[in-house]
């Protein structure tokens, strides 16, 4: 991973806290000083969380897991879906969907339900029904993807999860708790960091810095991934070769079982003496 530079985070204006009045006392821990009427965040601890939830998403990523990346506030859906998007990670931006986790059953039957949407609008079984119809059909799939669209390549529930504002997703840092979900989050200074195992403290309203963080996890998600690629194809190597020293064997151990026939001399039969 590249370095983060004080610089970097300065630029992205991840150091605006919020009005004095509207701090959190667990978050002072994180401030640097006070500044007309704005608490200024500490970068330097920002660059510590943030170090440390990109270490997390990358081992997470290299052992095949997945992460969910959740922002519904509205300066934070472009950015996080683009950068989810790009590293091939599952996102919820639109609402968060109640009991997405506590109540996982259901979901996938919305998921699955979304998949086959897809397939019989891409292969053609729509035509067969009347225009109307199908125009239903369309406002459906719309309707349906735009809430499960970005968490359709799920599988099972997410192993991590990363959230822009926990004060606003209040419902899905609650859920990911109840089930023990390790949490990463941009944590600004009116929230309680003790609530997340990865806080990055930091600006959570500012476009420029819920970008810089969230396309810096995405990076990290995707090197882990190349990581795991690399390791899967240097296993498959060495099992190959495994393999075709194994035959190797099998073959030189027939060819010697060949030339010991050989070289055996078949024994003669003496004739019986008569009495």
């Amino acid at each position: 991973m590249k370095d983060i530079s004080l610089k970097d985070l300065l630029e992205a204006g991840c150091h605006f806290g919020h009005k004095v009045e509207r701090w959190h006392p667990k978050a002072a821990a994180f401030i640097f000083q006070e500044r007309e009427g704005l608490h200024i965040i500490d970068l330097a601890k920002t660059r510590e969380g943030l170090k440390s939830a990109s270490e997390f998403i990358l081992q997470l990523s290299k052992e095949g897991k997945n992460i969910l990346f959740v922002a519904t506030k509205r300066q934070a859906k472009g950015v996080v879906t683009d950068a989810a998007k790009r590293a091939g990670i599952p996102y919820m931006t639109n609402r968060w969907i109640g009991g997405f986790i506590t109540n996982w059953e259901q979901v996938v039957k919305n998921i699955q339900k979304l998949t086959t949407m897809r397939k019989e609008k891409e292969d053609g079984s729509w035509s067969k029904f009347p225009k109307h119809e199908i125009v239903a059909l369309d406002k459906t799939l719309r309707k349906v993807d735009a809430v499960y669209g970005g968490v359709s390549q799920l599988t099972g529930k997410p192993d991590a999860i990363f959230i822009i504002d926990i004060k606003k997703e209040v419902a899905s840092l609650r859920e990911a708790m109840q089930y023990g979900i390790k949490i990463a989050a941009i944590v600004d200074t009116n929230a309680d960091p003790n609530l997340v195992d990865f806080p990055i403290p930091a600006n959570d309203d500012a476009v420029g810095s819920i970008k810089f963080i969230t396309d810096y996890l995405a990076d990290a998600y995707m090197e882990g991934k190349k990581m795991a690629e690399k390791k899967e194809i240097k296993n498959a190597r060495l099992l190959d070769g495994q393999e075709k020293l194994k035959i190797k064997k099998e073959k030189e151990e027939v060819q010697e079982k060949t030339e010991e026939k050989k070289e055996e001399k078949p024994k003669k039969r003496g004739r019986k003496k008569k009495a």
